[in-house]
């Protein structure tokens, strides 16, 4: 399965993004996937992931309540919404699927800037 991140960009503090994780080379519903990011001097972290059928979702509590994930099966692709953005979520968004409990393919990461 090949990923491939896009939706970025700079914003302002505020503001709304929504970023996409198109997968292609196989059969996308298998997988878990999840969103990760790592802003400058950080490590990668966790931001989001939902399941593959159920669509049962996860959420970091530093996004809870700002950002949503959601998925489109027919489409191959995970979306995230991401509102009340803060500079602090400024990073490399990168998606992820999940194969039991592995992520075991990903995407090229998206830049997200968000100024204050």
């Amino acid at each position: 399965v090949q990923l491939q991140a896009s939706g970025g960009g700079l914003v302002q503090a505020g503001d709304s993004l929504r970023l996409s994780c198109a997968a292609s080379g196989g059969t996308f519903s298998y997988y878990d996937v999840g969103w990760f990011r790592q802003g400058p001097g950080k490590e990668r972290e966790f931001v989001a992931l939902i399941s593959r059928s159920e669509g049962i979702t996860y959420y970091s509590d530093s996004v809870k309540g700002r950002f949503t994930i959601s998925r489109d099966n027919a489409k191959n692709t995970v979306y995230l919404q991401m509102n009340s953005l803060k500079p602090e979520d400024t990073a490399v968004y990168s998606c992820a699927a999940k194969l039991y409990d592995t992520y075991a393919y990903w995407g090229q990461g998206t830049q997200v800037t968000v100024s204050s």
